[in-house]
C-alpha cells in the first residue's frame, strides 16, 4: 500500500513535469500488475492532468491571453463545441506531448469537467497497452508482451480513424456554414 502511495504521487509530480505517460503504465505496470497498474497510472496520469491544467490556468492564461489574443481564441472556438469527444480524440493519438496539451487547454475557456473526463477515457487504451507492456517484462510473459504490441497497433489506426471521422465532419460543417441560403 505504501509504495502504491509513493507511485501514486511520484506519477503525479512527473507526469505535471512532462514525463510520458506511457513510462508511468509501464512502471506501474511490471510494480503492480496489469491492472492495478493501469489504475494507478491512469489516476496518477489524470492527477498531473489536472495540476498542469490549473496551474496553466492561473498562471499562463493571463500571458496568452495578452499577448495570442487572435490564436487563443480560434482555439477557443475548436474546444467550444464537443470538448470530451475531441479531448478523447487528442489523448487517443499516439504522438503529441501531454505536458502540453494540459497547458493549452489550461490557457483555454474549455470546461475543466469535460477536458478531464475526456482525458481519463482517452488515456485508457495507451496505459492498458504500456502496463501491460510492463508486466510482460517479468520471465515467461511473451504472450503479454505480443498482446500489448499488437493493441498499440490496432489503438493507433482506431485514432487515426476517429481522427479523420472528425476531419470529415469538420469539413462538412464549414461546407454548410459557407452554401448560400435559398
Amino acid at each position: 500500500m505504501k509504495g502504491a502511495i509513493y507511485f501514486f504521487g511520484i506519477s503525479v509530480f512527473i507526469t505535471a513535469c512532462g514525463a510520458p505517460r506511457q513510462v508511468v503504465a509501464f512502471l506501474g505496470g511490471y510494480a503492480f500488475g496489469a491492472i492495478s497498474g493501469v489504475i494507478l497510472a491512469t489516476a496518477a496520469t489524470l492527477g498531473g492532468c489536472i495540476v498542469t491544467f490549473y496551474l496553466s490556468k492561473i498562471v499562463i492564461k493571463p500571458l496568452i491571453r495578452r499577448n495570442f489574443h487572435k490564436q487563443s481564441e480560434r482555439v477557443n472556438a475548436f474546444l467550444a463545441k464537443e470538448p470530451t469527444r475531441k479531448t478523447i480524440i487528442i489523448r487517443l493519438l499516439p504522438l503529441g506531448s501531454n505536458v502540453l496539451t494540459n497547458l493549452i487547454a489550461g490557457s483555454t475557456n474549455v470546461s475543466p469537467r469535460a477536458f478531464f473526463i475526456g482525458s481519463g477515457i482517452g488515456y485508457i487504451p495507451q496505459m492498458f497497452i504500456f502496463s501491460l507492456l510492463g508486466k510482460g517484462m517479468l520471465i515467461g510473459s511473451e504472450w503479454k508482451i505480443i498482446v500489448s504490441v499488437l493493441l498499440f497497433f490496432v489503438s493507433s489506426y482506431l485514432s487515426f480513424l476517429l481522427y479523420k471521422k472528425h476531419r470529415r465532419s469538420l469539413e462538412q460543417s464549414t461546407l454548410a456554414d459557407s452554401s448560400p441560403v435559398k
